[in-house]
């Protein structure tokens, strides 16, 4: 057997490479630290964007009464707490691989005022706790870059939804203009880390945050590899120029 055969799989934290086997842990810690700030953070860096970005979400998605969503690599209930306003009748599951950030969440009032409809569990994206065929959608946002490998991601996420149901992930891409490309990665690497220290005492994380967006597929190639899970009528919008992208895609 050749050493090839025989070494680690490796994969990119960041711009590093590191084993696949070290990636979540390296990620949950991550998130860890971040946690009790972890909201506000998305208010600064983005400023404030990223609300009208779930927002978008939420309308192509048209929660309707009754359906049941998983959000994985839910975090702080961001998009379950839309979706239930939306649908009061439905049920979130908020699922994440940092228990951190569940608790956080749960100290938010929408969790309070919406108990009865939310659960909250640890769980991972690659290997998700939950039976075959039990929900109506799956959403995950700004997660799935961190996932060590996105293609058992998306097969999973296949897996747990219904005949019908529908995959929605909201997460950074690339802009298509090199230029604004460019200015943006300034801003990226220029502000964002000295912002994580700032406001979260954290600067290394929120450099891995802004080089795990570079690594991530362009529209078009991420859009494949949901086509290759098996969903069907997949579909991406572009959202602020392209610094986010929405994808859809459906399990018929």
């Amino acid at each position: 057997m050749s050493d090839d055969d025989t070494s680690p799989r490796t994969t990119h934290f960041g711009f590093q490479d590191i084993p696949e086997t070290e990636k979540s842990g390296r990620v949950h810690g991550i998130f860890t630290n971040v946690a009790s700030k972890y909201d506000i953070m998305n208010d600064v860096m983005s400023g404030g964007v990223h609300r009208l970005w779930k927002d978008a979400m939420m309308d192509w998605l048209a929660p309707r009464p009754g359906q049941r969503l998983l959000d994985v690599a839910g975090g702080t209930g961001d998009v379950s707490f839309r979706f239930l306003k939306r649908a009061p009748t439905a049920h979130a599951t908020v699922c994440d691989l940092t228990e951190s950030m569940l608790i956080e969440g749960r100290k938010r009032a929408e969790a309070e005022q919406m108990a009865s409809h939310l659960d909250w569990i640890v769980g991972d994206a690659m290997a998700l706790p939950f039976d075959d065929a039990t929900f109506d959608v799956y959403t995950i946002s700004f997660g799935i870059r961190n996932v060590t490998r996105i293609d058992e991601a998306l097969s999973e996420a296949f897996r747990v939804l219904k005949t019908g149901g529908r995959l929605m992930v909201l997460e950074f891409s690339q802009l298509p203009n090199p230029a604004m490309q460019w200015a943006y990665d300034r801003y990226s690497f220029n502000v964002i880390p000295a912002m994580g220290q700032a406001i979260a005492g954290d600067r290394d994380s929120y450099q891995y945050l802004v080089e795990s967006i570079r690594k991530f597929p362009d529209q078009e190639t991420f859009a494949t590899m949901i086509r290759d899970a098996g969903f069907e009528q997949v579909k991406y919008r572009n959202l602020t120029m392209g610094v986010a992208a929405l994808h859809s895609g459906w399990k018929l």
